[in-house]
């Protein structure tokens, strides 16, 4: 009887050791398991204090960029991609496998069935989507009750992770989060725990702020960014033509800071956007006259955009507007006092 308990122990304790490995092997890898690769401890601090926090983040990273470290010169600069190229696979694989990985992404509901239907599932993970529209078109209460459903179990569209809001206008408002928090039957004060707030006060802020939103993620499971909105703070911080360079070469480094923020954690990155009015002659001919700012930069750095315009009442518009896979279709949804819900 000893024997065979002592057997039903080891085997539980294997278990929990298999159980826990393949928990690692799914999230990113934290930067010190380079320290097991023949890195010095003093160079993982000075690549922590630049910013990279996973093993991932150095894999992804450009010479130029690492080089840039005080203290990481040509040589050690070599060695750590070639380390972390070792733990990390960067090379070929094959449609098939791709297919298999992307059958498990996780998609985040919106709260509205024929928003989510449009969507195919809801925001997709791992990939940066856009939300732009004029004022009163939905943007920010989208953003609010995405904060919620972010912290919902899987079987019930949500990501069960915590989720990070970075504010650039000074629209968000917790007391939206208790409302849709008790629509989805979630505790309050647990879901306001679980959001992450900033508030960015200029450009750079705003990039200095994805470097703490790294190290929190290599701490604790996070299944959104938020970002509203995104070019806020570039049209007051750069103005005319002359900066125009400038402008977008800052928004292209921070929308480039996103993306690898989605690749290395899985995370859905949702970034509101402003609009424009056209006022030049091909607009007098042109439906909508409405675009999205930002230019190429932010269009080719968005994997899905979608449009919002307003309907009838509390009844709003979402418009696929460019996207490597959904159909370009609309569907109507409404702003109601908890959240985003189904049109009447």
């Amino acid at each position: 009887m000893q024997s065979e308990q002592k057997k039903e122990q080891i085997e539980t304790k294997t278990q929990d050791r298999e159980e826990e490995e393949e928990e690692e092997d799914s999230g990113p890898l934290p930067i010190v398991r380079l320290e097991g690769s023949g890195i010095n401890a003093t160079d993982v601090k000075k690549l922590v204090s630049a910013g990279y926090h996973t093993v991932e983040s150095v894999a992804y990273a450009t010479r130029k960029a690492l080089t840039s470290i005080k203290g990481i010169s040509e040589a050690k600069a070599d060695k750590l991609l070639n380390e972390a190229s070792k733990l990390i696979p960067m090379g070929f694989t094959t449609a098939s496998e791709y297919h298999k990985s992307r059958m498990d992404v996780i998609k985040l509901t919106t709260g509205s069935k024929e928003l989510d239907k449009l969507l195919q599932g809801g925001i997709e993970t791992g990939s940066i989507t856009e939300i732009f529209g004029e004022f009163r078109t939905g943007k920010t209460q989208l953003c609010h009750t995405l904060c919620v459903t972010s912290q919902l179990g899987l079987e019930d569209g949500g990501g069960e992770g915590k989720s990070l809001y970075i504010d650039t206008e000074g629209t968000f408002r917790p007391e939206r989060i208790v409302r849709i928090a008790e629509r989805f039957g979630l505790n309050a004060d647990d879901v306001l725990d679980n959001v992450a707030y900033a508030r960015a006060y200029n450009s750079d802020h705003q990039n200095q702020l994805l470097l703490q939103a790294s190290a929190m993620m290599t701490e604790s499971r996070y299944a959104l960014i938020i970002v509203d909105s995104a070019t806020a703070l570039y049209r007051t911080d750069y103005s005319g033509r002359g900066e125009l360079s400038a402008r977008q070469m800052h928004l292209a480094q921070f929308l480039r800071a996103l993306t690898r923020l989605a690749d290395e954690h899985g995370v859905a990155v949702v970034i509101t956007n402003q609009v424009v009015a056209s006022v030049d002659g091909a607009s007098m001919f042109a439906s909508n006259p409405i675009k999205p700012i930002g230019g190429n930069i932010m269009a080719h750095a968005s994997c899905t955009r979608l449009s919002l315009r307003k309907g009838r009442g509390n009844n709003r518009v979402c418009k696929i507007f460019d996207s490597p896979c959904l159909p370009e279709s609309e569907a109507m949804f409404a702003i109601n006092d908890d959240g985003i819900g189904d049109a009447d």
